[in-house]
């Protein structure tokens, strides 16, 4: 029995039809040549031999009395892989749009409390002859990096599956009434003693953040700490989710961040800064005010391999209202940049866990209030959207023998933001992943669309520069 932290907590219980709180990932497999097998049954295989290397395929929620606090995790008693792995075949002609429309319907379901909170489909018809492979896992579960762990569990780095081996099943726990009180009250106790411990810590930290040597870094905040613009992504949602994705060299992408003194998540930003630009503009106007972006920046220490959330939530300022596509990486950069200063300086204070006893109830409220229309109309707009950006796997990897093709990873959307794009690396592309409430973006193909285009954009200059050289080579000497 394992009682869940605080974070994970708060997105069970903001749940609701309209808005699920799971992440996912679409796939692409290259069948090996002279494949005659059955993938979704290889698949189903091979899950059953891998549950026991994560915890995440084999914990269930084990709800409090009353739901007074967070559930625990407990060890299910057998896993239905027919329900969890099932298979799913597109109509003709079965194209990539088709497969990526599949995986927005996919995503708008709420996984089933009362079982693992995984599922896994495998899709064929595709006209192209590769499988689709789309897995979705409750973020109460993991965040982006615990991920990647996954994904080194289920995956193989060769095209020959590793052997694992057979593992002893967990019992199966099944905890009374005064057993799970008990593991409430320990886990709060054990947080307050925590809290008390770390407050000299947290005091120091604050103090440097709000002193005056820190009073420049602050300057470079205040950008980011502004209401965004109310545009058409930020409204009231369904629970109809939408979905593209669209992949992109690595090396173009560093090419670029080597160009301008930037980050590679600088250039992320900005190219998303881009295609909301353009994709605005045909749909009521890019607005004068910049758009803000919610960004998540990890909490995660250096091999910590816990199966949790570990991050927290800031803001960046995407300089939309920018038009020059070099000027507003710069200043993209400079607002990225004050933002990851500022979470160093709190990484070791912010907490990924807190004190449960009646949290439960509280959220659930919240949910329900800022899920009335009329509420989160009226609610300022902290974010425009959410923009993720997940180190991936540099590695090709293989499931059944079969080589994946693509990474494209599917997350969160919330009433006032309705678009969240993220990004994950992966064997030399970055996957853009655009998940989107249907009543905010009701054709996600076409950002996909303006992406691609805000790329050719910041391109431009170098390739004018290049041109500019050749000519000025293939000019006779004075």
């Amino acid at each position: 029995m394992k009682s869940l932290s605080g974070i994970d907590g708060a997105f069970l219980h903001l749940e609701t039809p309209q808005t699920p709180m799971h992440v996912a990932s679409l796939h692409l497999f290259d069948l090996p040549p002279g494949y005659r097998g059955d993938f979704h049954a290889d698949i189903q295989h091979l899950m059953r031999s891998r549950v026991q290397l994560a915890p995440v395929f084999t914990r269930k929620l084990t709800p409090m009395p009353l739901q007074f606090a967070n559930p625990v995790w407990v060890e299910d008693d057998a896993i239905d892989f027919d329900y969890h792995v099932q298979r799913i075949t597109l109509p003709s002609p079965g194209t990539t749009a088709q497969l990526q429309d599949l995986a927005g319907r996919l995503h708008a379901e709420l996984l089933d409390r009362n079982r693992p909170l995984w599922r896994l489909a495998v899709i064929d018809g595709l006209q192209s002859g590769q499988m689709g492979y789309y897995i979705q896992v409750h973020h109460a579960v993991l965040d982006g990096q615990a991920g990647v762990l996954l994904a080194q569990a289920l995956f193989d780095i060769t095209a020959e599956p590793r052997h694992v081996a057979a593992g002893k099943p967990l019992p199966a726990e099944h905890p009374g009434r005064a057993e799970l009180a008990a593991a409430a009250l320990k886990h709060d106790a054990g947080q307050y003693v925590k809290l008390l411990r770390h407050l000299p810590e947290v005091l120091k930290t604050l103090g440097g953040l709000f002193g005056a040597s820190a009073a420049k870094a602050r300057g470079g905040l205040g950008q980011n700490f502004s209401f965004g613009p109310k545009t058409p992504l930020n409204v009231p949602i369904t629970g109809e989710r939408g979905y593209a994705a669209v992949s992109i060299p690595l090396a173009s992408l560093k090419q670029l961040a080597q160009g301008h003194d930037a980050t590679l998540n600088d250039v992320v930003l900005a190219l998303c800064s881009g295609a909301l630009r353009r994709y605005l503009a045909r749909h009521g106007g890019s607005p004068n005010k910049p758009l803000i972006a919610a960004m998540p920046i990890s909490l995660r220490q250096a091999g910590n391999v816990e199966y949790t959330t570990q991050a927290t939530m800031s803001l960046v300022n995407l300089n939309t209202q920018i038009a020059d596509p070099v000027l507003r990486m710069h200043a993209i950069r400079d607002a990225a940049g004050a933002v990851k200063a500022l979470a160093r300086q709190a990484q070791g204070v912010l907490p990924t866990d807190f004190p449960s006893i009646g949290t439960p109830w509280l959220l659930q409220a919240l949910a329900a209030l800022y899920g009335r229309p009329a509420i989160a109309d009226a609610m300022p707009t902290f974010a425009n959207l959410a923009i993720s950006n997940v180190p991936g796997p540099q590695l090709p990897l293989y499931a059944a023998g079969a080589r994946m093709a693509s990474y494209w990873p599917l997350s969160i959307v919330e009433h006032g933001l309705g678009l969240n794009i993220t990004v994950m690396s992966y064997a030399g592309a970055m996957g853009f992943g655009f998940t989107t409430a249907t009543a905010a973006v009701p054709d996600p193909q076409q950002l996909s669309a303006a992406l691609l285009e805000a790329l050719h954009e910041m391109q431009a200059p170098r390739r004018r520069a290049l041109r500019k050289n050749a000519v000025a080579e293939a000019l006779p000497a004075a």
